[in-house]
């Protein structure tokens, strides 16, 4: 199934996020213009060169409430949804091309962990536009809208995503969801994913 597209400016967009508006990210936008541009999706959580702007310590000062936080990238080619995944905090996201999220709903799991990917929906993130990504909002990488692809720069708390430490023994089911620090996901069985990924969206993989 082929989803609609709505724009970020849609009433339908303040149940996930909002539009962040006043940051002067010119020199964030031209520094992403020298990142990869791959063929599939890649991420990488945390450029050095981003952290040092001036207007990422405004972010942090600011947005982030004075929290240390790491600004990386999610650039490529992508038009289906795979997975999604959630933080225990929000996301912002800068669209440095045009993009398109698919977006959902934390409490729309299931109390087995599960979830319907027919509750989703797609919003097209203008270039150079800035949003919160809530975090209860369910998301993962954004879609392309040319096909020269996309560049997205993605600033969290400092240590997301990062690789995990042994659990240990599991002691809540959502245990299973935990693929990354401070990173819980959800995958479809069409996703290709890695082995060791938590499958559990039903419904069909989306695509815009």
């Amino acid at each position: 199934m082929e989803l609609a597209v709505k724009p970020v400016t849609d009433e339908a967009f303040r149940a996930y996020g909002k539009v962040i508006t006043g940051y002067e990210t010119g020199d964030l936008l031209e520094k992403m213009g020298s990142t990869p541009l791959p063929d599939d999706v890649t991420y990488v959580p945390s450029v050095k060169e981003l952290e040092e702007l001036a207007v990422t310590k405004e972010f942090e000062k600011k947005l982030y409430g004075q929290m240390p936080i790491q600004v990386g990238f999610c650039n490529g080619h992508n038009r289906k949804l795979n997975a999604v995944e959630y933080h225990r905090d929000s996301e912002i996201n800068i669209a440095v091309t045009d993009l398109i999220l698919i977006l959902g709903k934390q409490q729309d799991i299931t109390p087995e962990f599960t979830y319907d990917s027919s509750l989703m929906e797609a919003f097209l993130v203008p270039a150079g536009t800035v949003i919160e990504v809530f975090a209860t909002t369910l998301h993962y990488a954004p879609c392309h809208v040319e096909d020269s692809g996309f560049r997205c720069v993605v600033i969290l708390p400092k240590g997301t995503n990062q690789e995990l430490e042994p659990l240990g023994e599991m002691v809540y089911e959502e245990d299973r969801l935990l693929f990354a620090k401070n990173k819980w996901l959800i995958g479809h069985e069409e996703g290709g994913l890695p082995e060791e990924a938590y499958i559990g969206i039903t419904g069909e993989n989306l695509a815009v």
